[in-house]
Protein backbone atom coordinates (compact mmCIF):
# COMPACT_ATOMS: atom_id res chain seq x y z
CA UNK A 1 0.00 0.00 0.00
CA UNK A 2 1.38 3.45 -1.17
CA UNK A 3 1.65 6.52 1.10
CA UNK A 4 -1.08 8.05 -0.35
CA UNK A 5 -3.48 4.65 0.27
CA UNK A 6 -2.02 4.33 3.79
CA UNK A 7 -3.48 7.73 4.92
CA UNK A 8 -6.28 7.65 3.18
CA UNK A 9 -7.27 4.34 5.28
CA UNK A 10 -6.03 6.15 8.34
CA UNK A 11 -8.88 9.11 7.68
CA UNK A 12 -6.33 11.77 6.62
CA UNK A 13 -7.68 14.27 4.11
CA UNK A 14 -8.87 17.68 3.80
CA UNK A 15 -8.08 20.15 6.07
CA UNK A 16 -5.15 17.77 7.32
CA UNK A 17 -1.40 18.58 7.67
CA UNK A 18 1.07 16.03 7.19
CA UNK A 19 4.34 16.58 8.08
CA UNK A 20 7.14 15.43 5.43
CA UNK A 21 11.09 16.46 5.16
CA UNK A 22 11.85 18.69 2.06
CA UNK A 23 14.99 17.15 2.02
CA UNK A 24 14.53 14.23 -0.80
CA UNK A 25 11.80 12.86 -3.21
CA UNK A 26 8.53 14.69 -4.23
CA UNK A 27 6.93 11.98 -3.84
CA UNK A 28 6.25 11.89 -0.83
CA UNK A 29 4.57 15.40 -0.68
CA UNK A 30 2.79 14.05 -3.82
CA UNK A 31 1.26 11.67 -1.95
CA UNK A 32 0.50 13.89 0.59
CA UNK A 33 -1.60 15.59 -1.69
CA UNK A 34 -3.01 12.65 -3.39
CA UNK A 35 -4.82 12.14 -0.08
CA UNK A 36 -6.28 15.21 0.11
CA UNK A 37 -4.05 16.99 2.78
CA UNK A 38 -1.78 19.70 2.89
CA UNK A 39 2.25 18.59 3.25
CA UNK A 40 4.36 20.94 5.65
CA UNK A 41 7.61 20.58 5.82
CA UNK A 42 9.94 19.97 8.64
CA UNK A 43 13.89 20.30 8.71
CA UNK A 44 16.48 17.44 8.67
CA UNK A 45 19.06 16.60 11.91
CA UNK A 46 22.49 17.59 9.54
CA UNK A 47 24.01 13.84 10.25
CA UNK A 48 21.44 11.60 9.62
CA UNK A 49 19.73 13.27 6.70
CA UNK A 50 16.21 12.72 8.53
CA UNK A 51 13.87 14.44 10.02
CA UNK A 52 14.86 16.43 13.08
CA UNK A 53 11.78 15.66 16.10
CA UNK A 54 12.47 18.92 17.24
CA UNK A 55 11.39 20.41 13.82
CA UNK A 56 8.64 18.44 13.60
CA UNK A 57 7.54 19.25 16.91
CA UNK A 58 7.41 23.16 15.90
CA UNK A 59 5.78 22.54 12.80
CA UNK A 60 2.59 20.30 14.49
CA UNK A 61 -0.50 22.75 14.10
CA UNK A 62 -3.91 21.46 15.73
CA UNK A 63 -4.49 20.68 11.96
CA UNK A 64 -1.33 18.19 11.80
CA UNK A 65 -2.70 14.32 11.52
CA UNK A 66 0.00 12.57 10.36
CA UNK A 67 4.07 12.33 9.93
CA UNK A 68 6.00 10.85 7.22
CA UNK A 69 9.39 9.42 7.70
CA UNK A 70 11.90 8.48 5.28
CA UNK A 71 14.89 6.68 6.10
CA UNK A 72 17.92 8.09 3.70
CA UNK A 73 20.83 7.16 2.31
CA UNK A 74 20.96 3.96 4.64
CA UNK A 75 20.49 5.70 7.97
CA UNK A 76 17.29 5.38 9.93
CA UNK A 77 15.57 8.25 11.85
CA UNK A 78 15.44 8.70 15.33
CA UNK A 79 12.04 6.56 14.72
CA UNK A 80 11.56 6.15 18.74
CA UNK A 81 11.58 9.97 19.41
CA UNK A 82 9.30 10.84 16.69
CA UNK A 83 6.83 7.77 17.73
CA UNK A 84 7.14 9.13 21.07
CA UNK A 85 6.18 12.41 19.44
CA UNK A 86 3.34 11.14 17.55
CA UNK A 87 2.00 9.49 20.71
CA UNK A 88 1.75 12.45 22.30
CA UNK A 89 -0.04 14.42 19.88
CA UNK A 90 -1.93 11.79 18.32
CA UNK A 91 -0.60 11.49 15.15
CA UNK A 92 -0.07 8.71 12.57
CA UNK A 93 3.45 8.52 11.79
CA UNK A 94 4.23 6.21 8.92
CA UNK A 95 7.51 5.05 7.80
CA UNK A 96 9.38 4.85 4.35
CA UNK A 97 12.61 3.62 3.75
CA UNK A 98 15.17 2.40 0.66
CA UNK A 99 14.56 -1.26 0.23
CA UNK A 100 17.49 -3.14 2.06
CA UNK A 101 20.10 -4.74 -0.22
CA UNK A 102 20.97 -8.80 0.82
CA UNK A 103 23.35 -8.61 3.59
CA UNK A 104 26.95 -10.00 1.32
CA UNK A 105 26.23 -6.76 -0.95
CA UNK A 106 25.47 -4.62 2.36
CA UNK A 107 28.81 -5.52 4.26
CA UNK A 108 30.58 -5.16 0.62
CA UNK A 109 29.04 -1.64 0.87
CA UNK A 110 30.39 -0.92 4.33
CA UNK A 111 33.84 -2.00 3.88
CA UNK A 112 33.89 0.64 0.74
CA UNK A 113 32.45 2.79 2.92
CA UNK A 114 35.26 2.19 6.07
CA UNK A 115 37.99 2.48 3.62
CA UNK A 116 36.77 5.99 2.27
CA UNK A 117 36.12 6.87 6.33
CA UNK A 118 39.95 6.43 6.58
CA UNK A 119 41.52 7.94 3.17
CA UNK A 120 39.32 10.69 2.65
CA UNK A 121 40.72 14.12 3.65
CA UNK A 122 39.28 16.97 1.75
CA UNK A 123 35.88 16.42 2.22
CA UNK A 124 33.78 15.23 5.39
CA UNK A 125 32.50 11.90 5.67
CA UNK A 126 29.38 10.16 6.75
CA UNK A 127 28.71 9.30 10.52
CA UNK A 128 28.50 5.89 10.36
CA UNK A 129 26.63 5.07 13.58
CA UNK A 130 22.77 3.31 13.84
CA UNK A 131 23.67 0.55 11.51
CA UNK A 132 24.53 2.74 8.26
CA UNK A 133 24.16 0.38 5.33
CA UNK A 134 25.48 2.76 2.87
CA UNK A 135 22.89 3.06 0.03
CA UNK A 136 24.38 5.92 -0.90
CA UNK A 137 28.10 7.39 0.83
CA UNK A 138 27.25 11.18 0.95
CA UNK A 139 30.05 13.37 1.95
CA UNK A 140 30.09 17.04 2.55
CA UNK A 141 31.91 19.33 0.23
CA UNK A 142 33.52 22.41 1.71
CA UNK A 143 33.85 25.52 0.72
CA UNK A 144 31.29 28.01 -1.05
CA UNK A 145 28.37 26.06 -0.76
CA UNK A 146 26.79 25.08 -4.29
CA UNK A 147 29.22 26.32 -6.87
CA UNK A 148 32.19 24.57 -5.02
CA UNK A 149 30.12 21.34 -4.68
CA UNK A 150 28.85 21.31 -8.37
CA UNK A 151 32.70 22.19 -9.46
CA UNK A 152 33.83 19.22 -7.06
CA UNK A 153 32.02 17.05 -9.11
CA UNK A 154 32.65 17.74 -12.14
CA UNK A 155 36.59 17.32 -11.47
CA UNK A 156 35.75 13.89 -9.95
CA UNK A 157 33.73 12.98 -13.40
CA UNK A 158 36.64 13.86 -15.15
CA UNK A 159 39.10 12.26 -13.65
CA UNK A 160 36.01 8.86 -14.28
CA UNK A 161 34.81 9.32 -10.78
CA UNK A 162 30.99 8.71 -10.99
CA UNK A 163 29.15 10.63 -8.67
CA UNK A 164 25.90 12.02 -8.10
CA UNK A 165 24.17 15.30 -6.15
CA UNK A 166 21.64 13.49 -4.01
CA UNK A 167 18.79 16.20 -4.13
CA UNK A 168 19.16 18.41 -6.50
CA UNK A 169 16.66 20.95 -5.39
CA UNK A 170 14.49 20.98 -1.86
CA UNK A 171 10.83 20.02 -2.14
CA UNK A 172 9.64 23.13 -0.29
CA UNK A 173 11.82 25.56 -3.57
CA UNK A 174 9.71 23.55 -6.07
CA UNK A 175 7.19 25.73 -7.89
CA UNK A 176 4.19 23.28 -7.00
CA UNK A 177 5.04 22.74 -3.48
CA UNK A 178 6.88 26.25 -2.30
CA UNK A 179 6.70 27.57 1.03
CA UNK A 180 8.12 30.41 2.82
CA UNK A 181 9.90 28.46 5.46
CA UNK A 182 13.28 28.14 7.62
CA UNK A 183 14.68 25.16 6.87
CA UNK A 184 18.72 25.87 7.18
CA UNK A 185 19.64 21.91 7.72
CA UNK A 186 18.18 21.44 4.62
CA UNK A 187 18.63 24.27 2.42
CA UNK A 188 22.99 23.35 3.53
CA UNK A 189 22.61 19.70 2.82
CA UNK A 190 21.21 20.15 -0.55
CA UNK A 191 23.78 22.68 -1.43
CA UNK A 192 26.84 20.65 0.40
CA UNK A 193 26.22 16.68 -0.28
CA UNK A 194 27.89 14.33 -2.93
CA UNK A 195 27.26 10.32 -3.19
CA UNK A 196 30.58 8.79 -3.60
CA UNK A 197 30.43 5.41 -5.27
CA UNK A 198 30.72 2.57 -2.77
CA UNK A 199 29.30 -0.62 -4.41
CA UNK A 200 29.65 -3.81 -4.32
CA UNK A 201 31.26 -4.16 -7.68
CA UNK A 202 34.27 -1.69 -7.00
CA UNK A 203 37.57 -3.38 -6.62
CA UNK A 204 40.41 -2.21 -4.28
CA UNK A 205 41.78 -0.27 -7.16
CA UNK A 206 38.48 1.58 -8.08
CA UNK A 207 38.50 2.73 -4.35
CA UNK A 208 42.34 3.74 -4.36
CA UNK A 209 41.34 5.99 -7.60
CA UNK A 210 38.21 7.60 -5.65
CA UNK A 211 40.30 8.52 -2.77
CA UNK A 212 43.24 10.11 -4.92
CA UNK A 213 40.89 12.29 -6.54
CA UNK A 214 38.84 13.49 -3.76
CA UNK A 215 41.59 14.46 -2.13
CA UNK A 216 43.78 15.60 -4.72
CA UNK A 217 40.70 18.12 -5.59
CA UNK A 218 39.82 19.14 -1.23
CA UNK A 219 42.95 21.31 -0.61
CA UNK A 220 41.57 22.97 -4.07
CA UNK A 221 38.39 24.72 -1.50
CA UNK A 222 38.46 27.18 1.50
CA UNK A 223 35.63 27.38 3.55
CA UNK A 224 33.69 30.55 2.99
CA UNK A 225 34.43 33.30 5.71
Amino acid sequence: MGTAAMLRAAGVGLGDEVVVPAFGNVEVAEAVTLAGALPVFADIDPVTYCLDPLSVEAAVTSRTAAVVVVHRFGRRADIGRLHTLGQRHGLLVLEQGESEAPYDEMAQRRERAAYLDTRLKGVRTPDGGDGHTYQQYVVRVPGNGRPDRDAFARALRTKGVECGVPVKTPVHRLPEFRRCVSLPQTELAADETLALPVDAALIKRDMQRIASACNALGGLLQPAF
